[in-house]
Order: structure tokens, then sequence, then C-alpha cells
């Protein structure tokens, strides 16, 4: 298994801590993630860490489709992976309604049809076999839309890159089987090990679509995982449940909430109603205390260091290839380097 971790984006004010950086690049961590809201963006970090690093691959976690059109993406991690040394890895996502037009002012549409169709220009700009000539429900190259002058015409990157590994942040069956049909990797969002038997039947259909005999051993499973040693368990998923309650209770709208529909799927239907009521009336305090201690616990590996190394093995079992760890204890840092191998080839 393979390593990786995340800055993730900004609050009030754009600080990236290099000392942390450098460390997991000693550590033999494979790749660092960086991520995108309504703030910082997801790819000026990377250049400035690709500057400062000689080996971790650079990935967005994630770059939202809305805000970039499918050409504008293709040009910038181009860009970003020659000046690396060929370290960019695309991370993209949807965002949700919310965002998409609120923030980026563009109509959320057709969602499988956005990501399916922006994948395809990717690849097809990437690969500079012929000038891109693309005509989607979502996407139409050149335009000829409304306003369109008619004067637009096919073009080829002047820049010669790579077909770069595409990675999908994705969450409904539909848009899962996208995901292991056109992509190189998968970026589930709040994932479980032990709830792997939902995402397989999505996921092997994907492959089948892919028509090449594509596989589990062709695709990066890279979850994100929590993980912090110490001898309070509870205390340790208490310090989580903030962050949960938020996504599950206020990102998104409440007839629209992706994050609270995957706990309704994993069987916390009950505690999923009640959180989003009670952060949306404004008691967000209430609403992570009702955040159940079960579904932290299977979303991360917390404890001492024993019952995390007996905890982990239940990721290798899913299937999961990269393990994204969410962490800044070194410790935590350390055992898992150890625990992989990562430290030996470092």
């Amino acid at each position: 298994m393979k390593l990786a971790t995340g800055i993730g984006y900004s609050g009030a004010s754009m600080r990236i801590d290099m000392d942390f950086v450098l460390d997991v690049e000693r550590l033999g961590y494979d790749s660092i993630w960086t991520a995108e809201a309504y703030g910082s963006d997801a790819v000026t970090p990377l250049a400035y860490i690709a500057a400062l690093t000689t080996k971790i691959k650079l990935g967005t976690s994630i770059m939202q489709i809305p805000g970039r059109t499918p050409a504008m993406c293709a040009m910038t991690m181009s860009t970003l992976d020659a000046i690396s040394g060929g370290r960019a890895l695309v991370g993209l996502g949807l965002s949700g309604p919310q965002v998409v037009e609120g923030w980026h002012g563009v109509p959320y549409g057709k969602p499988a049809a956005r990501t399916r169709e922006y994948v395809e220009i990717l690849r097809k700009i990437w690969a500079r076999e012929e000038p891109v000539s693309y005509h989607g429900q979502e996407y139409q190259l050149p335009y000829m839309g409304p306003g369109a002058t008619g004067l637009g015409k096919p073009l080829k990157s002047i820049l010669h890159g790579r077909q770069l590994p595409v990675y999908l942040a994705t969450m409904g069956p539909i848009n899962i089987r996208n995901t292991a049909e056109l992509a190189d990797g998968w970026l589930p969002i709040w994932f479980s090990p032990q709830r792997i038997g939902l995402f397989r039947p999505a996921l092997e259909e994907g492959f089948k679509r892919a028509g090449n005999g594509k596989s589990y051993k062709d695709f990066d499973i890279a979850a994100g995982c929590t993980v912090v040693i110490g001898d309070d368990v509870k205390a340790l998923l208490a310090m989580q449940k903030p962050n949960l309650a938020l996504y599950m209770g206020g990102m998104g709208a409440k007839e629209k909430n992706f994050h609270n529909e995957m706990a309704v799927k994993y069987g916390y239907g009950e505690a999923a109603a009640k959180i989003q009521e009670l952060y949306l009336s404004g008691r967000k305090q209430e609403a992570t205390d009702a955040v159940p201690d079960e579904l932290v616990d299977e979303m991360s590996l917390v404890g001492p260091v024993g019952r995390i190394k007996e905890r982990y093995r239940a990721w290798e079992d899913a299937g999961v290839t990269t393990l994204m760890v969410q962490t800044r204890q070194r410790a935590a840092l350390e055992l898992l380097a150890d625990m992989t191998g990562a430290s030996k080839g470092a």
C-alpha cells in the first residue's frame, strides 16, 4: 500500500507548512494532495511545493470540475507536470449545487454526463492525435451555442505532455461506475473499509464497461483515513466529530447533502437526520455530540499502536491501494511509514 497525505485548503489566511511536506517526502510518502472550496485554489500550492521537493507526487483532491473548462484543466495540470518532472496527479470532483451555482455561477447540470465528458476531453487533449472536437450534452468544442461567433475551430495543444493519471471523487453508484470505467483512481469520500461491499458492484461494472480487461490491479483506490496514536480512544474519536457534523449537517442544502446521504447508506440514517436538524438550527455542539462513535471509528485508525495495527488490516483487505493519511502527528506518520515499508524506500 502506498501512502499519501494532504494539506487541505486554506482558512482565512494561506500558509503552506513546508516542514511537514518535506518530512513526509523524507518518510517515503508517495504523494501529497491539495484541496479547494471557495477560498484558496488547489493548483497554486502544488506549484510552490513542486519547486521545493524532488520526488513526492502532486495531487489535487479535488479540483472542482465546474470551476474550469476541460481545456484549462488540461493546460494547468500539464504545465504542473512539466515543471515538476512528471509528478502531477489530476483529482477531480463535481462539488455540490450550492458551490457550483452560488460560487462558480454555472448550472449544476447533469453530474454524470459532465464528469464523463470532462474526462474524455482531457484524454483527447493530452493525446494530441488531432485537433480536438467534442459534441456532448455539457461541453461542445468548438462552441456553437448561443452567443457564438461561429469562428471557433478545433485546436491541438502546443505543449507536448502525457496522459496524466486521473482520479475522481465520487459517491453515488452511477458516478462510481463511471470512475472505474474512465479514471485511473478513485477518491472515495468518508470511506469505511467494512462497507466496500456497497461499492464493489459499481466498480466492477465500470471495469467491464472499460472493455480493455481493466480490473482492480489497474486501479488506485486512494482512501482518506485519520490516524492518531493515543490511549483514550473515545477522546480521539470525539476530536473528529466537529468536521463530520459540519459535512453531514451543513455542507449542502437540506434536501441535497451527499455527505449526509453517505451516512444513511452506512446504516446511520436516524443519526444523520438528527445531526442535520440540529446543525441547521444552529445547535452545532449538539449536532457534534450526536455523531456516533461507531461511524467515526470505522473510518479512522486511532488508539494505541496495537489497535491501529490490528484495524489497519481491514483497509488492506478492502483493496485500498493508497492510504491518504490524515494526521499531523509525527509518530502516526512514522508508524504508517514503517508498517507499509514506505520508509525503507525513502
